[in-house]
């Protein structure tokens, strides 16, 4: 009977400690589950308003309430992409990248083709995040084309070929579109 009382003494202690483990962790991820629902609900509203500056305000808001939440994102970059404000774009995409890592390679990419829509168009800046989405995957077949095509503008013709090889070879028959590109840009660099 002292043995069990003994052991029962023993686990106070580990059940405190469990206690407050939970009682730590519930709280946080109500907190995140509430700023999930608060930031959708930011964004549901943007959505349907008419005023695009208090719109956008909402979608930025959101962004800052649940960094995760895709939705805040896609609507942000539409709404930048369709008035060619590629500035603004890019600070969407960045952020993205940094706040959701699963959708790092989409938010590379949408960078670059802001920085290349720019005018006049920042190349440099392009690639440099062309070439993070391909680190990040390399049979990326629309990261690859980016990489030859403005490695071919800047005059790199040998390493240009390599990436619309790779391009030409990654897209087969699944990126009828990429692969006709990659075709044509080989092509005008007299590698087909």
């Amino acid at each position: 009977m002292i043995e069990r009382i003994a052991l029962n003494l023993r686990m106070v202690p580990m059940l405190a400690a469990l206690v407050f483990l939970i009682a730590g962790v519930a709280p946080a991820a109500r907190a995140d589950e509430s700023n999930a629902a608060k930031a959708k609900a930011l964004v549901n509203a943007a959505i349907k308003m008419t005023d695009s500056n208090a719109a956008v305000k909402l979608l930025w808001q959101a962004t800052d309430i649940d960094p995760t939440l895709i939705d805040s994102y896609v609507y942000l970059g539409a709404y930048y992409n369709s008035r060619s404000d590629f500035e603004n774009m890019i600070k969407v995409y960045q952020k993205q990248a940094a706040k959701i890592p699963s959708q790092a390679i989409s938010a590379y990419l949408n960078i670059g083709e802001a920085y290349q829509s720019l005018s006049p168009p920042r190349l440099d800046d392009a690639l440099v995040n062309y070439r993070k989405a391909y680190a990040l995957d390399s049979k990326n077949s629309f990261a690859a084309l980016r990489i030859g095509e403005v490695l071919a503008h800047q005059g790199s013709r040998d390493e240009a070929v390599k990436f619309l090889r790779i391009a030409l070879v990654t897209a087969g028959g699944d990126h009828p579109t990429i692969s006709a590109e990659a075709k044509r840009d080989l092509a005008q660099l007299g590698a087909m």
